[in-house]
């Protein structure tokens, strides 16, 4: 008897893939675990290949398995998107654009073109989500996200990107701190503070921005904590436990006792871009591309 492979086996060798477990994958996919063990067996021979390698301790992905996996995690999230696209569509809506972004991009450009995109295009859906830059490269190119506003120097190929907002940079500290904007005459006179800043790992542009920040007023920082979340930043400024540099839109929202200086002198500026898929063919993409920048 022939096979041919289909959806299914796609799913439930993902489900595996993931898992790296039989009974976790069949209990997730409503199935008996003989029965995927069956359908896995069934793919590995219509495609003449072993895909896992499974012994009474552990599962494991072959190399096919592994570069298998690799690209149905972007096919299958398509295809999946595709489907929901089609579904709202049929209703009568134009679609949906899912975002991700920096906490700073929520200060400024977010909240204007949701608002624009609500006047102009009610019939859009949108969805958010807050990551890091790098997740949210991963996301884009795995068809997870549509649309990302990032601090990035470099991308991958197959993406696209646009400065879309520039920033200052701005000191924060202690509200109680000796320094103000009157005496305040450069960052060199903070060469012995700790200092607190976003992840490497969450911002590798911010990251080095701020460093060469301080390089050009002659020191290097002590880097005493490092946090994801701006909130987290201002408490532990706030809390006498360091000082932060940060891009200047940050300042609104946070009721907390913490105080800004903003950096106007110096030349390094904080570059909030979109990130896109050069190949999408999402129409409601296209319409929040061009409500961006329109405006």
């Amino acid at each position: 008897m022939s096979y041919q492979l289909e959806l299914r086996h796609y799913r439930y060798f993902m489900a595996v893939a993931e898992a790296l477990h039989y009974r976790k994958a069949a209990e997730r996919l409503f199935i008996s675990q003989p029965g995927l063990s069956r359908q896995i067996k069934q793919m590995e021979e219509i495609l003449g290949t072993q895909l896992f390698i499974r012994d009474k301790k552990k599962v494991q992905l072959t190399p096919a398995g592994d570069y298998l996996k690799k690209e149905l995690e972007a096919a299958l999230s398509h295809l999946e998107h595709t489907t929901k696209q089609v579904k709202l569509i049929g209703k009568g809506q134009l679609g949906e654009i899912r975002i991700g972004f920096l906490g700073s991009a929520m200060q400024e450009v977010i909240p204007s073109m949701l608002l624009q995109l609500k006047e102009t295009y009610p019939e859009i859906h949108t969805s958010l989500e807050e990551l890091s830059n790098k997740a949210q490269v991963n996301a884009i190119l795995k068809n997870q996200l549509d649309i990302g506003f990032v601090r990035l120097s470099r991308i991958p190929r197959g993406l696209r990107i646009k400065p879309v907002f520039e920033d200052t940079f701005s000191l924060v500290l202690p509200k109680n701190h000796a320094l103000n904007p009157s005496n305040f005459k450069g960052i060199e006179q903070l060469f012995e503070a700790d200092f607190i800043l976003f992840s490497q790992d969450y911002s590798p542009l911010y990251y080095d921005t701020v460093i060469s920040i301080c390089e050009d007023a002659g020191f290097k920082p002590q880097i005493s904590h490092k946090s994801v979340h701006a909130q987290t930043i201002f408490k532990l400024v706030e809390n006498g436990l360091g000082i932060s540099i940060v891009p200047t839109a940050l300042q609104h929202g946070f009721q907390l006792n913490v105080k800004f200086i903003e950096l106007a002198k110096i030349k390094q500026r904080a570059v909030l871009s979109v990130l896109w898929k050069d190949d999408h063919h999402n129409l409601a993409l296209k319409h929040c591309l061009d409500l961006l920048f329109d405006s």
